[in-house]
């Protein structure tokens, strides 16, 4: 008899196909989000679960699913998984590294560019019909070429965005957990820093550090104090990594000159003053959304489902010590 596998919200066809060819499948495809009691009901069961980062899986949800076998999140991120919850109830817990750290590189210097330049500001005076013409000082912005460029977190999409910076010739400083090899500072031209140097020195902070305990309010007023007036901040990372509130303030104090914001605390809601700022670029939580980069993420996480129910393991598993708990 076939395993049982959940899909949480919708997915690619190809994604659905390939879990049907091994799995008896049950899906939503659509976009709505279910509440925690909706998903614990709809997990009776389920052997597998096909989840997304609006799903909370947590230690009350996996009281009530007692037959899960796996949690496969297509995402890299994973705070939204108790991992030691899922440890406990020897249910494995994955992810889906490396397929997305080329487009959300792309988009970091995306979004860099489109802070340090008042794109969105730039075109909501045109659309408005504001625009008379060009004059000397107007609309000015800030640059990356040449800029200092600090990197928070220098994992695998640390170094990515700062080899695709490479060309506009920053300065490149990054702070992180571990120092990398001299080999790696070595051919990306980057230098260590303790962060508040680095905050300190920063023309251009770009945040790309997972989000866990210790980094929860990893930037928040005194951080921002440390920074340069003329500076950027760009969260490419988690929400919760910055204290928005704080940044608020910053911003519109002028203490630091602009941010640029592609994850929130409590998202998908909004701290609803960063809506009245012009010197803030936004964007929902899409830096892994190019075509081919979701379509990777879903096939790698239901690959990661249909090797969990039908081997007992799973390629990208975050919590290895799973089969010492496991019923």
């Amino acid at each position: 008899m076939k395993k049982k596998v959940l899909v949480t919200r919708e997915v690619f066809d190809e994604t659905l196909a390939y879990l049907g060819e091994h799995c008896e499948v049950v899906s939503n495809q659509t976009s709505t989000v279910w509440s925690p009691d909706e998903l614990a009901q709809r997990l009776e069961g389920i052997d597998a679960a096909l989840v997304q980062t609006s799903d909370k899986i947590d230690e009350a949800l996996l009281a009530r699913a007692p037959q899960l076998a796996a949690i496969c999140s297509a995402s890299v991120g994973y705070n939204h998984i108790d991992v030691a919850a899922c440890t406990r109830h020897g249910v494995m817990a994955t992810n889906t590294p490396d397929v997305l750290t080329n487009s959300v590189a792309d988009f970091a210097v995306c979004l860099t560019l489109a802070t340090c330049r008042r794109l969105t500001e730039s075109e909501a005076y045109l659309r408005t019909g504001a625009w008379q013409g060009t004059h000397l000082k107007q609309l000015l912005g800030m640059d990356l070429h040449h800029a200092t460029v600090g990197i928070c977190g220098f994992g695998r999409i640390g170094q990515v965005i700062a080899e695709r910076v490479q060309g506009f010739k920053p300065k490149i400083l990054y702070s992180a957990r571990k120092r990398v090899s001299e080999d790696i500072e070595r051919s990306l031209n980057a230098t260590f820093m303790a962060k508040d140097e680095l905050l300190r020195q920063s023309d251009i902070v770009i945040l790309i550090l997972p989000f866990t305990p210790e980094t929860h309010h990893y930037i928040g007023a005194r951080e921002l104090g440390l920074m340069k007036k003329t500076a950027v901040l760009i969260n490419m990372a988690r929400g919760g990594i910055v204290d928005d509130v704080a940044l608020i303030e910053a911003l519109k104090a002028r203490q630091i000159w602009a941010a640029g914001l592609d994850v929130y605390e409590n998202e998908p809601r909004v701290t609803p003053g960063l809506y009245e700022l012009a010197n803030v670029v936004l964007s929902p939580h899409i830096a892994s959304a190019s075509e081919p980069t979701r379509q990777a993420m879903a096939m790698r996480a239901a690959k990661n489902c249909v090797a969990a129910v039908t081997t007992g393991s799973a390629p990208d598993l975050l919590n290895a010590d799973f089969v010492q708990h496991k019923r």
